[in-house]
């Protein structure tokens, strides 16, 4: 990694450990790296092969409320392998897609892995989401799918959004988003300390109050609150179905977020599907 970039034990584990034969991992985890979404989670199978289609289906629901249709020039901030973009790229055409990311690593996966269609381009470029390489107005919609929790500072990722976007512009999240009871629990140092050995700086505070706020400030119109947290659940018994699989000494052997997965059944935390439109001026 490269001096800026932040430590994500998760991924440091999953790029030791994709490619190395383990089917049901490549599967998994080898193209979206995120929730999956059944649209009724009884249906859930609990195969591989079953998450990456859920993994799949998340991704498409964050980018078509992002309003993402052909012809456009997209942002996904925090690409991870690229599997959101690959995806538009399977699925619309002509379209200039462009993933920022701030490990080069995950950024030289997926341009491994992506075979970018006839009348599609693709671009990748290192970075922090928080100050984006990009001129003024270069997007018509920007995406960013479960990593937001990561960056160190929600406002300024809005505000870069709002630079980087055209006017009229959509942008959109998937996150997990705390009851408003909740919200200090979330913010504690408690819940940090048992998230972070795993998956790295971890902010799970931001309630739908708070996302309102930011967005109201910061010149965005909502266009979609939905809350999918019933349809994500069937994601923690797969992971721990797969924590032989990732098992390792770098970090705790816990991958299925059993105290996650409480908090969700009892909706104290929620995962949501957010959008907005940048006002025209």
């Amino acid at each position: 990694m490269t001096p800026n970039s932040i430590s994500l034990p998760y991924f440091d584990i999953l790029l030791q450990k994709l490619d190395t034969g383990i089917s049901a991992l490549d599967l998994a985890f080898g193209r979206h790296v995120h929730w999956g979404f059944w649209p009724q989670a009884k249906s859930a199978l609990g195969t591989p092969e079953d998450f990456a289609a859920a993994a799949e289906l998340l991704s498409k629901k964050v980018y078509l409320a992002a309003g993402v249709q052909s012809g456009q020039k997209v942002l996904d901030a925090g690409c991870g392998f690229g599997g959101t973009l690959a995806s538009m790229n399977e699925n619309l055409s002509p379209i200039d897609l462009n993933g920022l990311n701030i490990d080069p690593r995950q950024i030289e996966r997926a341009k491994r892995k992506i075979e970018v269609r006839p009348g599609n381009s693709l671009h990748f470029f290192e970075g922090d989401a928080c100050a984006m390489p990009f001129p003024d107005q270069t997007f018509d919609a920007v995406t960013a799918v479960e990593c937001i929790f990561h960056f160190p500072d929600r406002r300024k990722f809005f505000s870069e959004v709002r630079r980087v976007l055209k006017p009229g512009g959509k942008f959109a999240i998937s996150d997990f988003v705390p009851r408003p009871f909740f919200r200090s629990i979330a913010a504690s140092r408690w819940v940090r300390r048992s998230l972070e050995p795993l998956f790295g700086p971890v902010q799970m505070n931001y309630t739908l109050k708070n996302y309102r706020e930011l967005a109201a400030k910061t010149g965005f119109t909502p266009t979609l609150e939905e809350d999918i947290t019933a349809g994500t659940i069937p994601t923690y018994p797969f992971l721990r179905k797969l924590e032989p699989a990732l098992a390792s000494t770098e970090a705790p052997k816990q991958w299925g977020g059993r105290g996650v997965e409480w908090l969700s059944r009892r909706e104290w935390i929620g995962y949501w599907i957010l959008a907005w439109e940048l006002k025209k001026t």
